[in-house]
């Protein structure tokens, strides 16, 4: 599992020119069952995602979608772990 972490490289403005095509490769996303949560920092200096993926070439390959990298509007640090106590449920979440 991974954890993704946006900064904001450029403006608010330029943050919210792109967000309706970044929250189209978000809903990509959660269709095929990558991503289990997101949502802003606050305060606004970028976003968080929980991400199930196989390993962090398949992230990678994943991230290089998002609008956000293409235009350069937010960089992402990559942070992987191993969850090993979750509330019943998210069990569900987990790769086999």
């Amino acid at each position: 599992m991974f954890i993704l972490n946006l900064t904001y490289v450029k403006s608010i403005e330029a943050v919210e020119s792109e967000l309706n095509a970044h929250i189209g490769f978000l809903d990509k996303y959660y269709s095929s069952g990558n991503f289990i949560c997101s949502g802003r920092k606050n305060p606004r200096t970028g976003g968080i995602i929980l991400c199930n993926a196989k390993n962090k070439e398949e992230v990678e390959e994943i991230i290089k979608e998002d609008p956000f990298y293409i235009k350069q509007v937010a960089e992402y640090e990559i942070i992987e772990f191993s969850p090993t106590k979750y509330v019943d449920g998210f069990e569900s979440f987990l790769l086999k």
